[in-house]
């Protein structure tokens, strides 16, 4: 599949009640890995590329370097790949729609963009969060119509003790963040079965669930309604557990000789 082909593909994965699983990769040998195992896409976690190599998440690692990583994930299967881009690393728009097409010219078709501000605390304003999502959508379709710009909301973090609360917020963004171009909604931190459903039923936009302790199970997410269900840190935190393991059995052997 060509890029185009690609992002076309990826869109129409997208179906309420039908979701698309993304078990997240760091890297080419993992993206391989997991296409190997039967995905449909591929699709990295901001916190397992920047673990990899050996950063903290919240865009510690330097831009280039995960441009290099993302690029080589690209560039090394065919399959259609979307990149955890976190806040777009710039405050200013214009770089922002810069960083987004570098990372379409090396073939990645579609981004997470969340409304946390990484570098600060808190969320940006739904009205400035709406206009860097338009900043994104503009740069984008000069390069890539079908680009699925998925629009993270972390307002259920940020209110942890009071999802309920928070379902309010959520429709409001999910209304705006549509208005300016998102393809998807993302809500992590979302536990609560009823809440994950009202919010299906209420965005027009696919709702992509990330799986964490308390959600709901796929096949329950499915009945929901939910159209994307992401592993996120899972599938590292699992594999270098099991690399862990398996590098005791060796040492404690050699310990014995």
């Amino acid at each position: 599949m060509n890029q185009k082909e690609k992002a076309k593909r990826f869109a129409q994965l997208h179906v309420k009640g039908s979701p698309l699983l993304l078990y997240n990769a760091w890297d080419a040998g993992s993206a391989q890995s997991v296409l190997n195992a039967g995905a449909k896409a591929i699709a990295t976690s901001s916190w397992s590329v920047a673990a990899a190599q050996g950063y903290q998440d919240g865009e510690t690692i330097p831009i280039e370097f995960a441009e290099q990583i993302v690029g080589r994930i690209a560039t090394s299967i065919d399959a259609p790949v979307t990149v955890d881009f976190e806040g777009g690393y710039s405050e200013d728009d214009n770089e922002l729609a810069d960083n987004i097409v570098r990372l379409i010219d090396l073939g990645v078709i579609g981004v997470n963009f969340e409304d946390r501000v990484v570098k600060g605390s808190g969320l940006y304003s739904l009205d400035r969060q709406a206009r860097r999502l338009s900043a994104i959508r503009k740069a984008a379709r000069q390069k890539c119509t079908d680009f699925f710009l998925n629009a993270r909301t972390d307002v259920f973090f940020v209110n942890s003790e009071n999802a309920a609360q928070a379902v309010d917020e959520a429709l409001e963004r999910a209304t705006a963040y549509a208005d300016a171009g998102a393809s998807g909604f993302f809500i992590p931190g979302l536990t609560e079965d009823a809440l994950i459903g009202q919010l299906c039923e209420a965005v027009t936009l696919p709702v992509n669930v990330m799986v964490m302790d308390g959600v709901p199970s796929n096949e329950r997410l499915s009945k929901l309604g939910v159209a994307r269900i992401s592993y996120g840190p899972i599938p590292y935190i699992s594999a270098m557990n099991v690399l862990q393991q398996e590098a005791k059995k060796v040492l404690s052997l050699h310990d014995d000789y």
